[in-house]
This record gives C-alpha cells, structure tokens and sequence, in this order.
C-alpha cells in the first residue's frame, strides 16, 4: 500500500475538524462576549418581565432592574450573583431544577441556546449598561426600627410626674382627664397584686389604710418599697417572662417526655428579678450564661418545645428536619421575647411586612448553632451557692475516694453512668472483655488522671476503636457510636449468640472464657496515663426525663479490663468482679466506703450543679440557607450576625467562630442600649403587665404587622430612661422601672367608669381610669390559698407534682391537684405542656405551646363551676371559714373576717346580714365559695 505523506493526513484531518458542526457553547464563545442590549434584553422581555417587572412582580422578584436581580424575590436568594452562574438562582429557574418552581411556569425550558446564554452573561460579570451602579434602598421608616430618642416632657402643672405628663396631654386630645385617686383599700389590693401576684393580708390593708388617712402619698413610698423588696416579686415577674418564652417542663411532643430538673432555670429567673439583674445583663447571661458562671440561664434557649431523638427516629432527613425545627424554636423565642419581631416568618421565604431577609433568619440560626435541645451540667462561678456546696461534697468524696486507692479500684454508680476506677495506669490501648452476651452502651469515656482529666476515648481526639461485633444488632446499632460524644437512643447493641466463636481465633482478640462475647478495644495513638472509665446506656434519658414508670437504667455489665504492653500483647489490669467482689471480700471496710460515696454522690445530685434541662452544646456546623425552609435543599453558606437591618450582620463572626463567641457577641450586640428594639420591647412589657395592655397593644411583634404605640413619645421616653436614667437610678433596672409606673397619678386612680370617658375610649387606652382586668389564674389560686392561711411561701427548689408516672408515649395525667404537697405558689407546679390540670387551665393559663406575651381573657361557665364545686377550693374554702370562726367570737364577725380575708374590706349590712343567714344554712364554707366566685375577688380594682 502506497505511503501517503503526513502533510496531506494534516489537512485532511483539518479540514474534517473544521467541516464538523459546532456546538452552541462553541458557538456562542466564538461569536463574543455577551451585550446586554443584543442578547439578554429579548429573553427577559420575551419570558419574563410581564410578570416580574415593575408593574407585577410575583413572588417579589423583579427582573427589570440589576439591583432588583441582585436582590432577590421572596425567596430570598439572589437571582444573579455576577461571576457565579452556580450560585445565581435565576438559572435554577430557568433550568427547571425545582419542578415546583420553574420559569416560565408551565411551559418547556428556555431554549438551550438562551439558557447558555444567560449562563455566559452571569459569569462574564453580568454587565447592564447605566445600571451597574443602581442599588436598592433597604433601609426601613418603620418607627420601631429608628434608634431611640429622648423626647422632651410635656411642661404640665397638673401632672408634675414625667409619664402622667405625657398621659395628660393625650388625655386632653380627647378631652378627658384622670379619675380620681382609688380608695387605700383598692390601691393596696391593685399593687400588691401587680407588683407581688399576692393579695394584702387583712392586716397589712387596715395598716394602709390607717397609714393613708395620715400621708396617703408617704403610706404609698413606704408600700411600693416593701412590695418591691417582697421576694415574691420575683416570682410574680418571673411568671410573665417564662410565658413569653413558653418554659416547660416537657418537651411536648408525642411522647412529652419531662424534662429533668428544668426548673433550675425558673429558679434563675426568679432570682434573676429578685436581685434587680439589670435587664443587659440579663439577656447577656441567657444568651451567653456558660461564659459569664451562671449556666443554668442557657434554659431560655431551650425553653420551647422540641422532638425528641426518641420520636425522630433514624431517618438522615427526619434527623434533619429535627434539627432545623429544633433551631426554629430557638429563633421564636429570642425573637418574641427579646426583639419583638416575628422572626420565624423569614425561614422559607423573606418576610412579607419587615425587611428580614431569609439570609437574615440563617444568619441567626448560625448564632445559636452550637445549642442543642438536652441537659449539661452548668457552669457556675466559684461564687454560686450551688457550686460552693458542690465543691464541699465533691471534697468529701476525694476523701473517701483517697482511702479507696490504698487497695485498688471500685465502682460508683451515679445514675447516669457507672465509673470504674482503676490503678492508674500508663498504656497506648485498652480492652474491655464482657461477660455477657448482650451490651448496650452508648458512650465509653476513658479519663486521664488529675484535676484536668479528659476523655482520651473520644473519635474526634484521634481514638481508633474496633470491637465486636462492629454492626450491633440488625447492622442498626454500630460500634461507632460508644466513642463520638453523643449520649441517648443511640447506641451500640451489641448481641451474640452462645455459640458464637469466630472471634475467638484472631490474632489480638480475646481467647479466655469470654471469647465468643463482645468486646471493644481502645487505641489512643499514643501513651495515656488513664484511672477511670465511664460507661452509659442511655445517659440521655437519665439527665432529660423521668417520671416515666419504665425507666432505662444502666445494667451492671460485668467485664475484665487488660491494657496494652509496649511489645504488643495484653495484660489484665482488673475488672468488676475483681474491685466488687474480690478486693470487698479482702477488704470488708471498703463496703461502707463505696456506700458513703454513694450516699454523697445523691446529696451531691440534689444540692450541687446537676445536669439539667438547660441546653447542651455541640460542635458548630457551618449555616447555609435553606430553601423554602428545607434542609434538604441547602444553598449559599452565611456568616452567623443579626439581621443585616440592624447592623447585625457586622458582629464579626465566621463560621469558624466557636458557639460560645457567637453567642457572647451576639448578646453583646442585642443587649446594646443603642438597638432600637431591645429596651423598647422590654419596658412595653412591663407597661402591659402593670396597666393591662402595653402602649404598643402586640407586645411581642413592633414590625408593620403589628399594633403602633398608643403613646410613641412616652414609649420612646421610657426605653431611653431605663436604658440611661436622668435620674441617676441603676440603668437597666426592673424595679426602678416599675417604680416609676406604679407611683403614676395613672396607677393610682380609680378604676370607676365615666360616661365621657366610655364614649371617647371604651378600652381605657388613654387611662382616663384604671383599666380594671381579671387577675391571672395563679393569682385567684395563689390568693385562695393566703385567705386560708395555707400558702406554702418557700422561694425556689423542685415544683409539687400533681401528675403521675407514665409509659414512654402515655399521656400525663392529674392525679392530685389540692392535697397539702401542692399547697405552694402556682409557679411550682410542675409545668406540663398539653395537659389541663382540671382547674385553672379554665381560667387561660398557658399550656406554654406558643407563645404568651399577652394571655387571653375569656369567660365560661367552666370557671364558676371550677371555683364552686373542684376539690380545691371546697377544701380550702373550708380553712378559710375555719380560720375566721377560730379568730372571731360570733356569727357575724366570722362572716366579716371572710370578707376581709378574701376581699380585703368589710361587708355591708345587706352583704353581712344574707352571710349570716346563708352561713347558718349552708355553712360558713359555702359563703366563703360565694366570695371566691365573685368578680371582686378575680379582678384588679
């Protein structure tokens, strides 16, 4: 065959490649970069722009304009992202990604051809002529969002306090004015009820009133003082913040499983109120409490409810659809009750009235990452009575614990976990020998020795683990999981069978009598002096719930324990029988040893930090928008801040930050007397709870969905005064707030009606009168139970219970609600979330499922037959008449010392003559159910 020469195969190859057809990126790149004007302008104008230009733009996005592109629709991500086709969601539209959300909708794709083109645009920059410097005006006038400003007080003779003087001048609009002063009786009774959730002891009311008669303005200050130094103020005011942030002592979900010493937290706020915490430092420590020594305040973060791993399941999806439900409840509770806004509408889509983007909500959620639902032992500072009385115990334990070591090991069982304490021992690996054929563990610790003792088992520190059987029951329980620092559900499971022996043979492995039995083997990497070892089975039950009548406790496993040598082979160390059989039976003393540190470690559970339901931290995961509010469809990563509106979004932080940072700056930021919000939000708070309703009536929405202030100077006033008094009193605090508010000619007026002042202002808005309103169901409770004389006035500790043990996924249910261990204030019982506790769930007490800033007030028959006919108040109704017979010689003065005990006055002849009468038909307890019904006793004079 001829040869044919290599210059002709080129051009014939040449000519070949250039004679194929082109395809349409090639086409494209070889015809150019794109123009605007020649090759974008048609496709949005032909596809797009009559439903997304100016005229109508459907799901907020507009396509005629760069800057609106760049923007966004409601989404919330950017249509365009100039040099990044991939992170532009336009071209997810257009590419049909999403069959729900496609552009055009129902129709085929772009061609093609055009798609690329817009690609092309994208990623040379997205030039648009005359509008690469256009932007959009994001900023906001909504009043709520301006910072605060000082206004002048009005110059008024007739009202020389600064809020009555604003007061006045709106009351002079409508041309109303102030009542006149309510009687001492009435006034004692409103602000102890207010300021204390207590009514007046008969006693303390004639005092006041002898008081008043002599200096009524003096018989006031000495009042408000006593009330406000009262530490039941605390507990009054720490019942309307734990509405807001709906606290529990269930998680609510199907199973509503408890929450183990919950109430740690309730106890902080109580003390929080108490001591007059000025309100930064009280955002501060919620927010960031493990970093500034007082842990147990993180429970507000973990306040609402949440699904538990339990009822999750193991689904990846499900786990992640837990997840980000679980950090939505965090976003709804810091922004109810801090910021006032409805945060959670910006999770699937920018919010429809305020401008809070989705990267806004994310952004957010970023700063609360490392929180996670769940109990941890709280940090303390050296200060905290719980941790001197801790550090005193764990003293007398190292004692008992010094003794131990003379003669070996032991082990303790602390509930949660069992710890084996061993010789110390320096080795590179250690390995668990079990002596039954079934184990479930779901963590194994391995401590160093020493004050700083960590856990070197730990996968994450750099452990290798292997064992056996790795797959654990049904492959759905694998090894892994004894070493990855999770506690619960998720465990290893480890099952083999009798006859089980093909482990028995590999080199390295157990061949004594527990071969054919699990096994684990620990490899640290490197030499580790180690003295204890930590097993658990389900710690996470153990710290997070209880009351359930099948409870998962922690089997004694029984296991030998060798240690590595440095050539390689094992040698036994000890193990269970040997430091619970062998050296007891050597050494009877070491018994009473073991049994008083076990004696210690419960004292130590009830008087010392304890792990409880305050929140856990986790390791950070770096936060990316969600799709429509699914974690399923991730997009662009963002940096944890507030929301950009607010200046949040320069907080300074990654999302490499740790969870601790982002939390102590974002609080940092929030609690700044130069957010618009944060002293707003707070002092309208305390305005509704001393008046009845807040002079911005949606006391925790001041977006543009919610109610405007009645009062905008006076608003503004307050918040800027109780950020910076001008009156030189302590910023930021409760008590010196609220004094201002209860010492107003508005508080102390009467509440009677006026004609004029019905047909200008129905609902006392203006406080022409004292707006009276029924009193909170642990109020009615609380006051029954001081007119009998059996309140229980102890501050703080564990609530009463008035529900009984349950199955995992029974319901709870009422058991005894009026016996004498329930006899304490409201705020003690144990709060259950959808549970009705048979009485005052009638009267709107909360079931803490949403939200409660403002609680309903409604009016059913349920309510006079609970307060007539419930086992509670007949008992105590009879204390009551009880106690006035004892402490009257007749008829007639019991009957009068009823009234005094319940409604703080004397009765009229007509009312006293129709009491004796029914008291000597019907019994003195029957009259005493009547005055309870009345609505004298439930509503604030």
């Amino acid at each position: 065959m001829p040869r044919v020469p290599f210059a002709l195969l080129f051009a014939v190859a040449a000519a070949a490649i250039l004679a194929r057809p082109v395809c349409a990126r090639d086409a494209a790149e070889a015809a150019g970069p794109i123009d605007y004007e020649r090759d974008i302008a048609p496709i949005f104008e032909d596809n797009c722009v009559y439903c997304h230009g100016e005229d109508e733009s459907e799901s907020g996005l507009r396509l005629d304009g760069r800057a609106w592109m760049l923007r966004g629709g409601d989404s919330g991500l950017p249509a365009l992202v100039p040099g990044q086709p991939d992170r532009s969601y336009l071209l997810d539209l257009v590419r049909h990604v999403d069959p729900d959300r496609t552009m055009p909708p129902d129709e085929e794709q772009l061609p093609p051809e055009q798609i690329e083109t817009l690609r092309r645009w994208i990623a040379e920059g997205a030039e648009w002529p005359g509008q690469m410097d256009a932007t959009i005006d994001q900023s906001s006038d909504h009043w709520a969002f301006q910072p605060v400003t000082r206004p002048a007080v009005p110059e008024r003779v007739d009202a020389p306090h600064p809020i009555d003087a604003f007061l006045a001048a709106k009351l002079d609009d409508a041309g109303l004015t102030f009542a006149p002063p309510a009687e001492p009786r009435d006034l004692i009774r409103r602000a102890s009820i207010v300021l204390t959730g207590l009514i007046p002891a008969p006693e303390e009311v004639e005092a006041f009133v002898v008081a008043s008669e002599a200096d009524a303005d003096a018989a006031y200050e000495v009042l408000v003082d006593r009330l406000l130094a009262s530490p039941h103020f605390g507990e009054r005011w720490a019942q309307h913040w734990l509405d807001v942030i709906r606290w529990a002592e269930t998680n609510g979900s199907e199973a509503n499983l408890y929450r183990k010493n919950a109430w740690i937290y309730r106890d902080y706020v109580v003390r929080a109120f108490n001591d007059d915490l000025p309100y930064d430092r009280f955002l501060r420590e919620q927010i960031a409490g493990d970093t500034l020594g007082v842990g147990e305040a993180t429970g507000f973060l973990v306040a609402g409810p949440h699904v538990p791993a339990a009822t999750v399941g193991r689904e990846p999806s499900a786990i992640r659809q837990a997840r980000a439900d679980r950090m939505d409840e965090v976003m709804q509770t810091v922004g109810a009750s801090v910021m006032g806004l409805t945060v959670g509408c910006a999770r699937c889509h920018n919010h429809k009235f305020d401008p809070l983007t989705i990267q806004d909500y994310y952004a957010l959620t970023g700063v609360f990452q490392d929180v996670e639902f769940g109990s941890r032992r709280p940090e303390f500072g050296d200060n905290h009575p719980r941790q001197k009385r801790g550090d005193e115990l764990r003293r007398l334990i190292e004692a008992e614990r010094d003794q131990l070591r003379l003669v070996g090991g032991w082990e303790e069982n602390w509930g949660a976990f069992r710890e084996l304490h061993l010789p110390e021992v320096q080795t590179t690996a250690i390995r668990l020998r079990f002596k039954t054929n079934q184990v479930t563990l779901d963590e194994l610790e391995v401590f160093t020795t020493g004050d700083d003792a960590e856990n070197v088992a730990l996968a994450r520190s750099g452990a290798l683990l292997d064992g056996y059987p790795r797959r654990g029951v049904e492959n759905r329980n694998p090894i892994d999981r004894i070493n990855d620092g999770e506690y619960g559900t998720m465990t290893w499971r480890a099952k083999v069978e009798p006859d089980a022996t093909e482990n028995a043979k590999d080199d390295g492995k157990p061949t004594d009598e527990t071969a054919g039995k699990p096994w684990v083997v620990i490899d640290f990497g490197q030499p580790q002096t180690i003295e204890r070892l930590r097993l658990s089975a389900n710690r996470e039950y153990f710290y997070d719930t209880d009351y359930l009548d099948k409870k998962s406790w922690l089997p004694r496993y029984e296991f030998d324990l060798d240690v590595r040598q440095p050539d390689g082979s094992w040698r036994p160390h000890t193990g269970t029988w040997h430091v619970n059989k062998h050296l007891i039976r050597e050494h009877p003393a070491r018994a009473d040893r073991i049994a008083e540190i076990e004696r210690l470690i419960a004292q130590l559970a009830e008087e010392g930090p304890r792990p409880s339901f305050v929140g856990r931290f986790v390791p950070p995961e770096p936060t990316r928008v969600l799709l429509r509010g699914s974690p399923e469809q991730p997009h662009d990563e963002v940096d944890p801040g507030g929301p950009a509106l607010f200046g949040g979004d320069e907080l300074g932080l990654t999302n490499a930050s740790p969870g601790a940072a982002r939390r102590a700056a974002f609080a940092d930021w929030i609690a700044s007397p130069d957010h618009p919000l944060t002293s707003r939000v707070a002092v309208n708070r305390l305005w509704h709870h001393t008046f009845g309703t807040g002079l911005v009536p949606t006391t925790s929405d001041f977006g543009k969905a919610g109610a405007p202030p009645s009062h905008p100077k006076l608003l503004d006033w307050l918040a800027a005064e109780f950020a910076d008094p001008s009156d030189g009193a302590k910023p930021w605090s409760t008590k010196a707030l609220l004094r201002r508010l209860v010492t107003t000619r508005a508080f102390r007026q009467s509440s009677q009606p006026r004609d004029d002042g019905l047909a200008a202002d129905a609902g006392s808005a203006l406080l022409w009168r004292f707006p009276p309103k029924r009193v909170e169901a642990e109020v009615i409770r609380d006051g029954v139970l001081v007119a009998s004389g059996k309140l229980d006035a102890r501050i703080g500790g564990r609530g009463y219970r008035i529900h009984n043990e349950k199955k995992t996924y029974a319901q709870w249910e009422v058991v005894d609600n009026h016996g004498p261990e329930t006899w304490r204030r409201m705020l003690y019982q144990e709060r259950m979330r959808r549970v009705d506790d048979g009485l005052f769930t009638a009267f709107d007490f909360p079931d803490c499922g949403q939200v409660r800033a403002k609680r309903p007030v409604s009016t059913t028959p349920l309510q006079a037959l609970n307060l007539l006919n419930s086992a509670f108040v007949v008992e105590q109704s009879a204390f009551i008449a009880e106690r006035a017979e004892r402490e009257t010689d007749s008829a007639a003065a019991a009957v009068d010392r009823c009234f005094a005990l319940l409604l703080g006055r004397p009765p009229s002849d007509a009312e006293r003559s129709a009491c004796v009468d029914a008291a000597a038909a019907d019994g003195l307890d029957a009259v005493c159910r009547a005055l309870i019904n009345t609505n004298e006793f439930a509503f604030l004079p």
